[in-house]
């Protein structure tokens, strides 16, 4: 069996505006001012540390910083909760997603869950929205909440998976699909071969450049996604 890890963020949807609505509004409430300046889009980090960057560039002081991203971070996946019905109606589930998802979902081969920067939280809510949470097992994924260090949630999510499946997950039987430099980080470091699509803010040569295993342009071919898996899976034989 091969471990498939969705990334979320313009992998398989796009919300627009709204995290970093929640991230503005959330960080006036607890710092007591708005912010002037937001985190980078698309970059793929994990949301404690988009917290701390956030913090950083709105010249928060050191001293206070680690314990005002605390209660920031605790409270982004409850306020995201509120934006929920303009995440289904705003929100957009990207071209091919749905269906490539469904694909390796009812594909007896593979073990389809997520790894991304979210906090567990906040995933379950986007995924939720936009009618994409039955295709993945949420429970066997890793998340920002689990570790700030994106790498790091590979193996959490390796072993969550062997814990269920009873095999042995590794670099040979686990795949990353995302669309970011981050992603392909991800793999490299944590041990997960890489299926990059260039669906976000980096393009296809960037992404390859960066060591990802292989490059879609996007989810709309369903088959190409799944030849890629099957190579995948012959190959652990």
């Amino acid at each position: 069996m091969i471990l498939v890890l969705w990334d979320i963020d313009r992998t398989l949807l796009y919300t627009g505006d709204i995290d970093r609505r929640v991230y503005r509004e959330t960080f006036t409430d607890v710092v007591g001012r708005p912010p002037t300046a937001l985190p980078a889009r698309g970059t793929g980090v994990t949301m404690p540390l988009a917290v701390r960057e956030l913090l950083k560039a709105n010249h928060v002081p050191p001293a206070d910083s680690e314990a005002l991203a605390n209660r920031i971070v605790e409270q982004l996946p409850q306020r995201l909760q509120q934006y929920r019905e303009l995440l289904a109606t705003d929100g957009v589930v990207l071209p091919g997603a749905a269906e490539a998802l469904a694909a390796v979902h009812h594909d007896g081969r593979f073990v389809p869950t997520v790894v991304t920067g979210n906090l567990r939280g906040s995933a379950e809510v986007k995924l939720d929205a936009l009618g994409l949470i039955n295709y993945l097992d949420i429970t066997i994924g890793g998340y920002a909440s689990d570790n700030s260090h994106r790498p790091a949630l590979v193996r959490i999510a390796q072993d969550r998976a062997e814990a269920v499946h009873g095999i042995h997950f590794d670099r040979e039987n686990t795949v990353i699909v995302g669309d970011s430099l981050e992603d392909v980080r991800t793999g490299l470091e944590g041990g997960a071969r890489v299926i990059a699509v260039a669906s976000g803010t980096t393009n296809a040569s960037q992404l390859r450049d960066a060591g990802a295993n292989h490059v879609l342009p996007d989810l709309t071919g369903t088959d190409s996604l799944l030849g890629v898996l099957e190579t995948q899976a012959r190959e652990t034989e």
